[in-house]
């Protein structure tokens, strides 16, 4: 049996990658099987205890604070309404979708599918269930919205007396279930129990399928996947000028979002603007540089690697590179996989924000860098997930021949 590397577009043989712990790709190196610490049924208990987890730390208090006699506390969706009500709509939507709704989407579907692989149901939509929980792993966060809350319970820790809540700790245990979900799954062994994968005669053109590597006859295009139901492409349509056009976006957005204030708090009736480098800098000055080095990397570092990476990579394949072709596909790797991290700021505004609403003692709510910076993390985002990592290594061959 034979699958497609999703990175460099080399076929592997099933047989090979039988018993090992780690198997990567030969060309790029790419992980293309893990065996350790990976189980469907430890997988399915994970994604359905994130998922009960998930209702009380959205339904219940998160956190609690109090000053000069009067409290605030606030639930999961707090922050959101208080940005929507503050006409900031695209940014709670933003949030919204990847804090609250998606998690809870994801991992119900997640369950019902691996329920379904545990007790060998196989209904014809289960391969594309499966494919939307995968695509929707980058793009639902309480992970990262976890990291948010504990830098804005922090922040407002530090002239406040606070507490957390029951919902707290839920959303705690939840976001922690869910890294344990991402570490335990076994794609492969999922993708399997659906459909097994196939042989490939000597000489036969194939191509993969870009979300479940399933290799299919080339004369095949354009028909969905028979595993998770995708249409079928060489390579993903347009990707070059996707990607292109999707960093421009983000580069441009990039300006504002670290120029213009992220928040303006009113204390004690003068109103106060915060940037993201005022943010680090007020961490640092409290004592807490291990959150500021940690802003620095999520929230100026690694937006800007991103675009600088995109760059590389289309510049690279359009130049028809052979350079460096398994450094820039590890690149590409982490690029995709940290992208997401860099949306704790925006989560800390969404988590800090609805606590700090006493009139005109003391208030806070977003302003224009939020957006700014939300919309550069989900465009760079999108752009790597526009990106075919495949065409880079196209690019080099074809200039070999």
């Amino acid at each position: 049996m034979t699958i497609g590397c999703p990175e460099c577009g080399a076929l592997a043989h099933t047989s090979t990658l039988a018993g090992r712990m780690l198997a990567r790709c030969r060309i790029c190196h790419y992980p293309l099987e893990r065996a350790s610490g990976r189980s469907v049924a430890a997988a399915l208990a994970c994604s359905l205890t994130t998922f009960v987890l998930l209702l009380p730390g959205n339904l219940s208090p998160l956190m609690t604070v109090h000053l000069l006699g009067g409290e605030r506390s606030a639930v999961l969706a707090s922050g959101i309404v208080l940005m929507w009500r503050e006409r900031f709509e695209l940014l709670a939507v933003l949030l919204g979708l990847a804090g609250i709704v998606l998690p809870l989407v994801r991992f119900s579907a997640l369950s019902v599918v691996l329920a379904a692989v545990l007790l060998r149901w196989r209904p014809r939509w289960l391969g594309a269930c499966y494919r939307w929980t995968i695509w929707l792993d980058a793009w639902a966060m309480p992970d990262v919205f976890l990291l948010g809350c504990f830098v804005g319970y922090s922040r407002v820790t530090q002239d406040l007396t606070g507490s957390i809540d029951a919902g707290g700790y839920c959303f705690v245990a939840a976001a922690f279930m869910s890294m344990a979900t991402r570490a335990t799954l076994d794609r492969r062994t999922v993708w399997r129990a659906i459909a097994p994968e196939r042989e490939v005669a000597p000489g036969q053109r194939v191509l993969s399928c870009s979300a479940c590597d399933l290799i299919a006859p080339v004369e095949h295009e354009g028909r969905a996947c028979p595993r998770c139901g995708l249409k079928l492409r060489k390579r993903k349509p347009d990707a070059i000028a996707r990607a292109a056009a999707l960093s421009v976006a983000a580069f441009v957005l990039a300006f504002p979002a670290n120029l213009y204030p992220m928040t303006t708090s009113l204390q004690l009736g003068r109103p106060v603007t915060h940037r993201i480098i005022d943010g680090v800098t007020e961490l640092f000055k409290a004592g807490l540089w291990p959150l500021g080095i940690l802003i620095v990397c999520t929230s100026i570092a690694i937006p800007f690697a991103k675009l600088f990476g995109m760059a590389w990579f289309i510049v690279s394949t359009l130049r028809r590179s052979t350079r460096h072709l398994r450094t820039k596909t590890f690149v590409y790797r982490l690029i995709d996989e940290l992208g997401r991290w860099s949306n704790v700021d925006v989560f800390t505004i969404a988590a800090f924000a609805p606590l700090i609403q006493f009139g005109g003692l003391a208030s806070s709510r977003p302003d224009a860098g939020a957006t700014a910076f939300a919309l550069v993390v989900f465009l760079t985002m999108a752009a790597s997930r526009a990106f075919d990592p495949r065409l880079m290594w196209d690019a080099a061959q074809r200039r070999r021949a």
